[in-house]
């Protein structure tokens, strides 16, 4: 292969590189969504429901202009993020809560879901890879999984915080150990890398709907009692500089 036609083929991907800074903005950009859902869902008394159709338009838009561009652009791919994560944490509380569903019934069917994505998307493209990603079809299977995975990553979040007892700082402490033990999996065995990527992407959610509950909750339910508004403004400036200052390569592609 002529490294002209090796360079196009990477141009082709529209997703970043996974580095250590591609989780440190993910993890970001799933607290932020925490923090952003709750402040239009709750603070600003719109409700589960309203706060879902919000941000469905809003993921849906940015999911069309993700798809579109002929090149990766480290903002559009990172508010793409933003938008599956918020439209997960309204529709999962609005499943779990309004519908009452409940956390337990709620994980059950996020993760099914999730699971006949990866399935069908399998079936259809032979893969699930992110250095496959590399065609409009395999984007939307992409994005939809990534919406199914963050919608179930605030069920559990909750669910371990609030049914399970351990808080919201015992949710912080048993996921970070949980990706330790995936990033130990990842250089000391030879489990499917694509395996241990989507597993490590799943588990950033709960993650980051626990810090996003500690900072905003109440000290009486072991939280900081941060303003919503001002944890997701904190969190977003995190996230910019995060992007703006390190340099992003798009993902090498494969077959």
């Amino acid at each position: 292969m002529s490294k002209r036609l090796a360079l196009s083929q990477q141009a082709l991907s529209k997703v970043p590189e996974v580095t250590l800074l591609f989780w440190i903005i993910k993890i970001l950009a799933t607290t932020l969504g925490e923090t952003g859902g709750d402040a239009v869902s709750m603070s600003l008394k719109l409700g589960y429901l309203v706060g879902t159709a919000i941000f469905a338009v809003i993921f849906i838009i940015a999911v069309f202009a993700q798809v579109s561009a002929k090149e990766f652009h480290p903002l559009l791919y990172w508010t793409t993020i933003v938008a599956t994560t918020t439209v997960g944490t309204t529709l999962a509380d609005f499943a779990d809560r309004s519908l009452g569903i409940g956390y337990a019934g709620g994980t059950t069917i996020l993760f099914a879901l999730l699971m006949a994505s990866l399935f069908v998307w399998h079936r259809t493209m032979g893969s699930v890879a992110v250095n496959t990603v590399n065609s409009p079809k395999a984007e939307t299977f992409y994005w939809v999984t990534i919406m199914f995975s963050q919608t179930l990553g605030t069920a559990l979040g909750d669910w371990t915080a609030d049914t399970a007892g351990l808080g919201y700082s015992g949710g912080i402490v048993v996921f970070s150990a949980m990706l330790a033990i995936i990033a130990l999996a990842y250089y000391r065995t030879t489990i499917s890398r694509t395996a241990l990527f989507w597993a490590a992407f799943i588990l950033t959610r709960p993650l980051g709907a626990v810090v996003g509950d500690f900072l905003d909750k109440p000290v009486s339910k072991g939280g900081l009692e941060l303003s919503r508004y001002s944890a997701s403004a904190m969190l977003l400036i995190l996230m910019l500089l995060c992007i703006f200052i390190f340099a992003q390569r798009p993902a090498k592609q494969g077959h």
